[in-house]
């Protein structure tokens, strides 16, 4: 039995009478708008648009839950707590809960990122890990996540498909990184992607990480000349969409 807990996932609580309004100005989606039972996926980025950390983000009341990679959890702490300055903000961890994944819990959300990823909540820690059958999963469907597949300050944000898994607001306010990447949008400039190839086929110039449990390269191409065929489904119709449109 693997469960449902994704022990590779840490939480941190954001709390205090400012935390939203802080993190409004840090991420890449609307936080003030978020509402219990509904996380988005967002990320904190350099002043150039480049991704430093990707997580998803939970309302509980007032406070702000980030549901973030294990391993980066205390650098995005010390990261945010930069930033804090003055503001009424406490950043914790939350050792109560944990992250929880399954392809069959219909009473539970989606993952915000794509539908096919499943369904995500935090709860309780359980025994059991889910987190290599959530990776094996998640990478068949094309989507990355994390410090190793999305290499820190190395691509920018849009070049991670973070448009196509609804990780950016084009309508809220200023953030770090904001310039950049709404830049790239509106001009249409999104000219590389990250994506999966068979690792017998990988080029060690454009790889982020090579997975050889999975047979598989993440690297970052060129979009000119990539082959729908070799595209996740949903990623070709969004390129696709915009290139007729």
């Amino acid at each position: 039995m693997t469960g449902t807990t994704l022990r590779d996932r840490a939480i941190l609580r954001i709390s205090g009478e400012d935390a939203r309004s802080f993190l409004q100005g840090l991420l890449t989606r609307d936080v003030p708008g978020l509402k219990e039972g509904e996380p988005r996926w967002t990320g904190l980025l350099t002043p150039q648009g480049k991704a430093l950390f990707d997580f998803i983000l939970w309302a509980d009341g007032d406070d702000v839950l980030i549901d973030c990679e294990g391993s980066q959890a205390d650098a995005l702490a010390k990261r945010l707590t930069l930033y804090r300055l003055r503001r009424k903000v406490t950043i914790a961890r939350e050792e109560g809960l944990a992250v929880h994944w399954s392809l069959d819990a219909a009473d539970r959300p989606l993952d915000p990122r794509l539908p096919a990823l499943g369904h995500r909540w935090l709860a309780a820690p359980e025994e059991g890990d889910a987190s290599p059958a959530f990776r094996a999963h998640r990478l068949s469907l094309g989507v990355f996540e994390g410090a190793a597949e999305l290499g820190q300050d190395q691509t920018l944000w849009l070049e991670t498909n973070a448009e196509e898994l609804h990780g950016v607001d084009y309508d809220k306010g200023c953030y770090v990184g904001q310039e950049n990447t709404a830049r790239m949008h509106y001009r249409n400039k999104v000219s590389r992607r990250l994506i999966a190839v068979p690792l017998g086929e990988a080029d060690e110039k454009r790889q982020r990480a090579a997975l050889p449990d999975l047979g598989l390269s993440i690297e970052l191409r060129r979009v000119e000349g990539l082959d729908p065929a070799a595209l996740p489904g949903w990623l070709a119709a969004a390129i696709g969409e915009r290139a007729a449109g």
